[in-house]
């Protein structure tokens, strides 16, 4: 029968069923899968809902993680009014007309605010007379981090909840029950087995949304199409075997929880660079291919392990910041998809390069020098005097190039006085940076041997004149 055909002439149409996840959705806190720490019997929101004393919240998780889910479980228990919104289709004046009632009706209201953070800091200001008076009770929910999607304000009057994905274990069980329950597919005769559903929760990212219409689908693909039935109505025929080419095809590719200008984005780079610095191959390789596949722009990754090879390799191999300036290039030249190899081919030898941070450290340290006023004038010896007066003023008087010398270095203090004796840069026996370290002390002793000639005899040249670092 047709979707759109009346069952008879005298019937109205027949109703479009809601979607699985709406049909299944949790009816009561013993119902929430995967929230242990918010809905479990002796959690405070679960305690404060039963006691009927809520506060404004915010709930911070990802999509499909149960966050409407829980704001209607407040609702159906707490005696307040109960109003939801949602951010990308309500502007503010419905809000304040929501809370203007709220004031005149006497009665305590519960606002749900789905995607709250989609109200810029000046509207969510709006909230806080209202939230502040105790005349509506605010329910915020967000995918983003509220430390920086929520005004402080508005944050400082809510508690924050955390919804974590759903475990791959929590998603079976929400798969079954979906088979099972007559709110559900069990009528459909359908047979799957345990593997498929956790090849099918595995490729889901913890969200029980995509995971049921994955399921719905799957459900489709393998009656033959057909179209969904109302609730409880029963399909007649054989057992019908769901495999995991239904599932692959239902899903065409893993969900994959991105945002480039939220937390997963910032999280992922972090994950990455931490991966490279701990020396690890596979797992650097794992965030690459990752947000590349997320939709990431490759460009930035690139000049992401540009720093990297200065901040965490540095000297210990110069090499690593020519390989990937040269990724970048290869990148810039080859496009997507041939050029991820090249910054795949960084990644994995920026993983296995030596590592010093000396350079970053050496660079933070002339930074704190700066901070605290260390910015005098440049010695006169290291002026250029191209004019009789800049001379006749002592610039470049004592200036010797390291030229003349067969050191390779000449006594000169390069340094503005107050900091003379001042040690930035640390290097670490690693890698190149050994040699290099062995040359800079090469340097330094070379200088310390003239300094003593120059006092004359008897002074000492065992060791150059030692240096200090910043306090």
């Amino acid at each position: 029968m047709d979707l759109f055909e009346r069952k008879d002439p005298g019937s109205p149409p027949a109703r479009t069923p809601a979607p699985l996840a709406e049909r299944l959705r949790p009816r009561s806190f013993e119902e929430v899968l995967g929230q242990e720490d918010l809905a479990g019997p002796d959690a405070a929101l679960r305690t404060a809902v039963e006691r009927d004393e809520v506060a404004s919240m915010i709930l911070w998780g990802p999509p499909g993680s149960g966050k409407t889910t829980l704001a209607r479980l407040v609702a159906e228990k707490t005696r307040a009014r109960f109003v939801a919104f949602s951010a990308v289709l309500s502007g503010i004046k419905e809000v304040k007309e929501v809370m203007a009632a709220a004031q005149q009706g006497g009665r305590r209201t519960l606002l749900f605010v789905d995607e709250i953070h989609r109200f810029n800091r000046a509207q969510q200001d709006a909230f806080l007379p209202a939230v502040e008076q105790g005349t509506i009770v605010l329910i915020g929910a967000t995918t983003e981090n509220p430390s920086f999607a929520i005004n402080p304000a508005l944050l400082s009057r809510c508690s924050v909840f955390v919804l974590k994905p759903l475990g791959e274990a929590d998603l079976v069980r929400l798969l079954r029950r979906a088979l099972e329950d007559p709110r559900g597919l069990a009528g459909h005769r359908l047979e799957v087995q345990e593997d498929v559903l956790r090849a099918l929760g595995s490729r889901c990212a913890g969200d029980a949304r995509r995971a049921l219409n994955t399921l719905e689908a799957v459900a489709l693909l393998a009656s033959g199409g057909g179209g969904p039935r109302e609730e409880g109505e029963r399909r007649d025929g054989p057992v019908r075997v769901v495999t995991r080419g239904d599932v692959a095809r239902a899903l065409q590719r893993a969900a994959l929880r991105y945002d480039k200008t939220g937390d997963e984005h910032f999280n992922q780079i972090s994950a990455l660079h931490k991966s490279l610095r701990n020396g690890d191959a596979d797992a650097a390789l794992y965030w690459l291919v990752r947000m590349l596949e997320s939709g990431e722009d490759p460009l930035y990754i690139a000049r992401r392990m540009i720093r990297f090879a200065s901040e965490d390799v540095g000297n210990a191999d110069p090499g690593a910041l020519r390989l990937a300036l040269l990724a970048r290039e290869a990148f810039e030249s080859l496009g997507m998809p041939e050029g991820a190899l090249a910054l795949a081919q960084a990644a994995i030898y920026l993983a296995g390069a030596p590592k010093s941070d000396s350079v970053l450290k050496a660079y933070e340290r002339v930074l704190q020098d700066l901070s605290h006023g260390e910015a005098d004038p440049v010695p006169p010896a290291l002026c250029n005097a191209p004019t009789a007066l800049m001379k006749d003023l002592g610039y470049g008087r004592e200036y010797q190039s390291a030229h003349d010398s067969d050191d390779g270095t000449v006594d000169l203090e390069c340094l503005p006085a107050r900091l003379r004796g001042r040690r930035y840069y640390e290097a670490k026996p690693v890698g190149q940076e050994s040699a290099l370290a062995a040359r800079l002390r090469t340097l330094e002793e070379a200088r310390a041997r003239q300094a003593a000639a120059r006092r004359g005899p008897g002074a000492s040249t065992s060791a150059p004149r030692p240096r200090r670092s910043p306090e």
